[in-house]
């Protein structure tokens, strides 16, 4: 059976949208990181606004290490309540999110990813369906945007399970369901 992991991109504080700032800081270690983590999962689940990003930039990609390979072909789920019809390689994931994620863990051996996706994780998170979340965080302030956890969000517990520290100064903060 396979685990939700997300990873999300973040700045220091705690915005994730449109994450361009991400890219003076993006090395071949983190290129090395993101690779690591693709190359681990069978399948993304993606919200609708990530989904929609993704399929405008991705398709036609290519590069020597396999990774836009591997973005192009593995199965996209997308959880959404707008969309009629899906392209890339992807499925739309509609009914209950618990029923369904649970089916597509039984479905996978290995990790479904969630990429962004912010609204799509929140709901995870209080459906108790997130296995692993990975804040991957970056020396940056924004100052505005959407941020992962807005105010008004369900409390939950998490424990920390590992970091990982990068030479350009982002690191991830690893972390688990507590389980209280």
């Amino acid at each position: 059976m396979s685990k939700i992991v997300a990873l999300v991109y973040l700045s220091l504080d705690g915005v994730m949208e449109n994450p361009a700032w991400t890219g003076p800081y993006f090395t071949e270690e983190h290129g090395a990181y993101q690779h690591e983590r693709l190359f681990a999962s069978d399948a993304l689940l993606l919200g609708r606004e990530t989904y929609e990003g993704f399929v405008q930039a991705w398709p036609g990609m290519t590069d020597e290490d396999g990774f836009a390979d591997r973005m192009n072909s593995m199965p996209k789920h997308v959880v959404s309540t707008t969309l009629e019809t899906t392209e890339w390689n992807a499925t739309l994931v509609k009914g209950d999110l618990a029923e369904e994620v649970a089916a597509l863990k039984e479905r996978y051996e290995r990790d479904i990813l969630v990429y962004g996706s912010g609204a799509l994780i929140r709901s995870l998170v209080t459906e108790g369906l997130v296995d692993e979340l990975k804040l991957w965080i970056h020396p940056v302030v924004v100052g505005e945007g959407k941020r992962l956890f807005p105010e008004g969000t369900q409390m939950s517990r998490w424990t920390l399970a590992g970091t990982k520290t990068f030479d350009s100064g982002a690191l991830i903060l690893d972390y688990r369901p507590s389980g209280e």
